[in-house]
C-alpha cells in the first residue's frame, strides 16, 4: 500500500534547499566582493607608485640627444677638425600617399640615383611610418635653394640640416688627425665593454683613427635627454622635459699647420714619413706620412670600390710610416751605441782604430763585414767615426758590447717600444734580443748576429718616431719625454694643459760621453769630412746630425749595390735625423724615405730645408736672419 508525499513538506524540504544554495552563493560573493576589494587596494594604495611609473613608461619616453663633437685646433689657433652643416632630403612615409611618384618628381628637380632610391627604401622598411627616411644626403647648396622654391609641391617632403665632420687639410692630417665614421657593430660592442654605450644613444659617429680615436671620450661630450609623452602608436605628442647636452671639449695641438704643408709640399710623390719635435718636451710640430688619403671620404662612408682602391694601392697610403712604417734604422743609431760604448767603458774619447774597409770577426774564416767605403777611413776616434759613418768601427763596437748591453742601452732610448705618443696606431718594430730570436727562429744568438746591429741593421728596426724621440734623449742628455701631440683642451673658457706622464731618464752618463756624440753629429753636417756637409754648406746656424741608408735586402759577397740596375721597392732607404740649432735646439728632424737612395744626399737637403723654414726670418730686403 502506498502512501503520497504530503505537499506541505515538499514545499518545506524545497525551502530548506533555496536557502541553503543562497546562502552559500552570497558567501561566494562576499568572497569574491573581498578579494576584489583587496585587489583594488592592492592597486590603488599598495602598488600605486608601481603602476604610475608603469603607466608613465608607455605614455612617455626619454630621447638621448647627441652632444656636438669638440673642435680640433692647431697651435696657432688655424682649425683642423670642424663640424659643418649637411643637408639631406627626407621624406614621412605616412604623409605621403604616392611614394614612387613623389621621388619621379624630385628627379626632375634633383639628381637622385638608383643607388639612393634602394638606400631609401631598405631604411623605410626599419622605420616607422611616421619617422622620416632620408633619400638623399649632402645636396649641394643649389639643391636645397631648388628644393625649397618648389617644396609647397611636395607635402611629406622636407629638407634637414645635420652636422658633420669637416677636415679642412684633407689629405694632410690624415695620419695624425684619423677620422670619424658611422658607428659599428665592433664599435658598440668595444662601447659595451667600456660601460660607455649609454652616452652614444643619440650618436651616429665615432673616432676611427688618429686623434679623433685617441681622445673621443674628450671629443664626444656628454649626451643629453627630453622627455617626450607619446600616443599610443608611439608619436611624440609634446615635450616635458629637456636636458641639453654637454658639448665636447676643444682640442688644441703642438701641431704648426703652416709647417706640415710645407713639408708635405716637400715630400710630393715620394713614399716615407718626417717627424718634426719640439727637444725640450718633444711635442709634435709636424708628422707627415706619404702617401696620404682624404679623411672626407670616410666620413660620409666610402663607396665600397674606393675602399678596395686604397687598400689595393702598392704605396699604401692607408699605412701611418711615421709610427706604423718599421725600417732598419741604419746609421742613425751611431751616435747612441757610442753613449752606450763610452759609458761601459768598451771604447774612450781617445780610442783610435784603423778602418782598412772591411771588419772579421775574431778567430773566424768567415766572409768578412764591409764599410761603406770600400778603401776605409784611415785611423779614426769615436767622434770621426760618427762624422764619417765609419761602419768597421761600431762593428767592433757592438761585437765588444754584446747584445745583451747594446739591447738594454737601445732600449733606454726607446727603441723596441712604444714612444709613448698619443695616438693608437703605433708599432714597437723591434730591438732583438737572445730571447726574441729564440722564440721568433728557434735559434741561440750567435757572434755574427750582433755585428750588423752595431750599424742598425740586421734584425734591428724602428719606427721614424722611435728615431726622433731618441735623437731628443741624446739632445737631452738623457732627460726622456714622449712625443704628443695634445697641447691642451678647451671647454667654456677654461684651459686645460695635456698631463705628460714622466719617463726615467738615463742617468749617472758622464757629460763628456754626450758631449762626444753630439760633438760627432756636429761634425756630419760641419766637418770636413761629414757625410751631410755639402748639405749644410754656408747654413747660418750650427746644427747636428746623422744620416743613414738601411739596406733592403741582401748583396752576395761578390756583387756590388748599382740602384740603376735595381727595381724602384729594392732600392736602399734613405734615413736621416738631426737638431738645431746646435747650441740650443729648438727643433729636431727625423725622417724616412722609402727607396730614396742615401741618406746624406736624399734626406739631409729635406731636414736642411726644414731648418732654415722653421728658424730663419726672410727680410724685405731678400736676406736672411737666424730666429
Amino acid at each position: 500500500m502506498r502512501y503520497k508525499r504530503s505537499p506541505i513538506r515538499d514545499h518545506q524540504a524545497e525551502s530548506s534547499l533555496f536557502f541553503s544554495r543562497a546562502v552559500v552563493a552570497f558567501g561566494g560573493i562576499v568572497v569574491l566582493v573581498g578579494l576584489l576589494l583587496v585587489n583594488l587596494y592592492t592597486i590603488q594604495v599598495k602598488d600605486h607608485d608601481d603602476y604610475i611609473t608603469r603607466s608613465n613608461d608607455n605614455r612617455i619616453k626619454v630621447v638621448p640627444v647627441a652632444p656636438n663633437r669638440g673642435l680640433i685646433y692647431d697651435r696657432t689657433g688655424k682649425i683642423l677638425a670642424e663640424n659643418r652643416p649637411v643637408y639631406a632630403l627626407e621624406i614621412t612615409p605616412e604623409q605621403v600617399k604616392d611614394i614612387p611618384g613623389t621621388i619621379a618628381r624630385l628627379q626632375s628637380l634633383i639628381e637622385i640615383s638608383d643607388r639612393n632610391i634602394v638606400n631609401f627604401e631598405r631604411d623605410k622598411k626599419r622605420s616607422r611610418r611616421f619617422n622620416s627616411v632620408a633619400l638623399k644626403n649632402q645636396l649641394t647648396e643649389e639643391e636645397v635653394a631648388v628644393f625649397s622654391a618648389n617644396q609647397h609641391k611636395f607635402p611629406g617632403v622636407e629638407i634637414k640640416g645635420y652636422l658633420k665632420r669637416y677636415y679642412p687639410y684633407g689629405d694632410a692630417l690624415t695620419h695624425v688627425m684619423g677620422y670619424v665614421a658611422k658607428i659599428n657593430d665592433k664599435d658598440l660592442a668595444r662601447l659595451e665593454r667600456e660601460e660607455r654605450s649609454s652616452n652614444y644613444k643619440a650618436t651616429r659617429d665615432i673616432g676611427k683613427l688618429g686623434i679623433e680615436r685617441y681622445y673621443e671620450e674628450t671629443l664626444h661630450g656628454t649626451a643629453g635627454y627630453q622627455e617626450v609623452e607619446v600616443n599610443s602608436r608611439g608619436r611624440i605628442i609634446r615635450t616635458l622635459k629637456y636636458v641639453p647636452p654637454e658639448p665636447g671639449k676643444d682640442l688644441v695641438l703642438n701641431l704648426d699647420v703652416d709647417l706640415q704643408l710645407y713639408i708635405r709640399g716637400i715630400m710630393g710623390e715620394r713614399r716615407g714619413a718626417v717627424v718634426v719635435l719640439d727637444p725640450k718636451d718633444s711635442s709634435v710640430l709636424a708628422m707627415v706620412s706619404s702617401p696620404s688619403y682624404d679623411p672626407n671620404l670616410f666620413v660620409h662612408g666610402i663607396s665600397g670600390p674606393a675602399y678596395r682602391g686604397l687598400l689595393n694601392d702598392k704605396n699604401r697610403p692607408l699605412v701611418n710610416r711615421a709610427t706604423l712604417g718599421i725600417y732598419p734604422p741604419a746609421s742613425t743609431i751611431k751616435p747612441f751605441i757610442a753613449v752606450a760604448a763610452l759609458e761601459e767603458k768598451v771604447v774612450t774619447t781617445k780610442t783610435t782604430r784603423n778602418d782598412p774597409g772591411y771588419w772579421h770577426l775574431p778567430n773566424s774564416t768567415s766572409r768578412p763585414f764591409r764599410d761603406w767605403l770600400a778603401w776605409g777611413h784611415g785611423r779614426v776616434n769615436i767622434v770621426q767615426s760618427i762624422e764619417e759613418s765609419v761602419d768597421t768601427f761600431f762593428y767592433q763596437v757592438a761585437y765588444d758590447l754584446g747584445i745583451d748591453k747594446l739591447s738594454t742601452w737601445m732600449s733606454k732610448f726607446g727603441f723596441g717600444d712604444y714612444t709613448g705618443i698619443d695616438i693608437h696606431e703605433e708599432s714597437k718594430a723591434n730591438m732583438p734580443t737572445r730571447e726574441w730570436k729564440m722564440s721568433r727562429y728557434r735559434q741561440p744568438w750567435y757572434k755574427g748576429d750582433t755585428i750588423p746591429v752595431g750599424i742598425g741593421q740586421g734584425y734591428w728596426t724602428a719606427t721614424p718616431m722611435q728615431i726622433a724621440k731618441a735623437t731628443t734623449v741624446l739632445v737631452n742628455r738623457g732627460e726622456v719625454h714622449p712625443p704628443h701631440l695634445l697641447m691642451r683642451t678647451e671647454s667654456e673658457g677654461v684651459q686645460e694643459l695635456a698631463p705628460i706622464e714622466p719617463y726615467p731618464p738615463i742617468d749617472n752618463v758622464d757629460d763628456k760621453y754626450w758631449d762626444a756624440a753630439l760633438e760627432g753629429m756636429r761634425l756630419v753636417n760641419h766637418g770636413k769630412k761629414g757625410t751631410a756637409r755639402r748639405a749644410f754648406a754656408k747654413a747660418p746656424y750650427m746644427t747636428g746630425g746623422k744620416s743613414g741608408t738601411a739596406q733592403v735586402f741582401g748583396l752576395a759577397e761578390d756583387e756590388e749595390y748599382n740602384a740603376d740596375e735595381l727595381a724602384e721597392h729594392l732600392r736602399d732607404h734613405a734615413l736621416y735625423t738631426g737638431f738645431a740649432p746646435f747650441d740650443d735646439p729648438k727643433v729636431v728632424v727625423s725622417m724616412v724615405l722609402e727607396n730614396a737612395g742615401g741618406g746624406s744626399t736624399n734626406g739631409a737637403p729635406i731636414a736642411r730645408r726644414i731648418f732654415d723654414h722653421m728658424l730663419l726670418e726672410k727680410e724685405k730686403d731678400g736676406e736672411e736672419r737666424v730666429q
